[in-house]
């Protein structure tokens, strides 16, 4: 039975034995696979053979000053293989005593922790990036809301220019009370924003945590996830930003990029919903901000949401489609989300004018899409339903480029 127990430890556990002078007299099968070397490389050699040179000599110190005065030594011990390779090892060292009492030989069992101490480095290194992201998110949302507080003051100037532009001049007192109302919410959305960032990245130190004892893989992929969600949510307070700001520079942009930026932002949303998205490109470039275009299509699609659960449609699907024409681009969006009253049509586009209930939006989406449309893409944005189908229009129209 003795002999059973001595190959049960050996073979589970990696064993070495030195004499006083700390040259080893035995070593095991498991010893030598970890290590690299065979028995014989090692029989008879110090076994600092195996030590790392990034250990502290003031480590060994310690450990020899332990064993010495016959006490068992007990640590998480750094060691380089044969090949070069860094491993980890549990170590547990007892003084073997003889029947005087003296020090006869010390005796080292161990066992592997190597991924352990990887994986637990590579979550303090997760752990320091997401505090500096928390960091450089509060300081961006910091930056945007006094940056929203300066556009708001800008806001009534504004008014003015797009009434004169339009020659509304009947609706003056009207655009200059909403938009006014409407800058002020725009300078409390970083504000709004401060929770749900800190609640994400607290989401995300709990799966680090709970992650310990689980798969790396679903780690690095649940923290990449994370991270981009986060990013994502930052992006939206600029592209806000971006919306009133007097000075946008235009580019051309593939319509099909930006539509597709949606989707993947969209993706968790679209899945969840179990909505099905068909597209169908030609492929075409347009003049304007894409950001722009990209937040059009966020609104819709979130709109058809609302109206699928609305109105409890069960096979919900979204088509998404361009067509070229001779001079324009036509995008279509359409839903099957049982379509829009007709009384409602002719107020769809007017701000503050919801079909939704008053807790689920302001009815500023649709109002602000248009103006997108109209004052980014110089488009125009129309509507039309039957038959439970809603199919929003977006004409584009194409320009050729000035070429240097």
């Amino acid at each position: 039975m003795l002999k059973q127990y001595k190959e049960a430890i050996e073979k589970s556990n990696i064993i070495s034995k030195t004499d006083t002078k700390g040259i080893i007299t035995f070593v095991n099968d498991e010893f030598c696979k970890i290590s690299g070397y065979s028995k014989e490389e090692l029989l008879g050699k110090n076994h600092n053979i195996v030590r790392h040179p990034d250990v502290p000599s003031e480590n060994f110190k310690f450990l020899w000053d332990t064993i010495n005065a016959k006490e068992i030594y007990k640590a998480t011990v750094k060691n380089l293989a044969k090949d070069g390779s860094t491993f980890y090892v549990n170590t547990t060292l007892i003084p073997i005593l003889d029947a005087h009492d003296n020090i006869a030989e010390f005796i080292a069992i161990r066992y592997d922790v190597t991924k352990e101490v990887f994986f637990r480095e590579e979550l303090q290194k997760k752990e320091l990036q997401l505090e500096e992201l928390n960091k450089n998110l509060e300081k961006r949302v910091e930056e945007k809301t006094k940056e929203l507080k300066e556009l708001n003051q800008t806001l009534e100037l504004r008014v003015k220019d797009e009434v004169a532009k339009n020659e509304q001049k009947q609706r003056i007192m009207f655009w200059q009370s909403r938009l006014a109302s409407l800058g002020q919410m725009l300078a409390n959305v970083a504000h709004q924003w401060r929770q749900p960032l800190t609640e994400l990245n607290l989401a995300v130190f709990s799966i680090k945590k709970a992650a310990l004892s689980d798969n790396k893989e679903d780690v690095v992929k649940f923290y990449a996830e994370s991270v981009s969600i986060v990013k994502n949510m930052s992006k939206t307070i600029d592209d806000f930003t971006n919306f009133f700001k007097p000075d946008k520079e235009k580019h051309y942009f593939k319509i099909d990029e930006s539509v597709n930026e949606a989707l993947v932002i969209l993706e968790k949303l679209i899945k969840k919903e179990m909505i099905h998205v068909k597209t169908d490109f030609e492929e075409v470039e347009v003049l304007g901000i894409t950001n722009e275009l990209t937040q059009v299509i966020i609104n819709l699609i979130k709109n058809s949401r609302d109206a699928f659960v609305q109105n409890s449609i069960l096979m919900r699907e979204i088509s998404i489609r361009t067509k070229k024409e001779k001079n324009y681009v036509l995008l279509e969006f359409g839903d099957n989300a049982g379509g829009i009253k007709e009384k409602d049509l002719e107020k769809i586009f007017e701000p503050y004018f919801s079909t939704k209930h008053a807790s689920q939006g302001t009815g500023l989406g649709l109002f602000m899409s248009r103006m997108i449309c109209e004052q980014g893409l110089n488009g125009m944005m129309d509507v039309k339903s039957k038959r439970g189908i809603t199919t929003f229009s977006i004409t584009i129209p194409l320009e050729e480029k000035n070429e240097k």
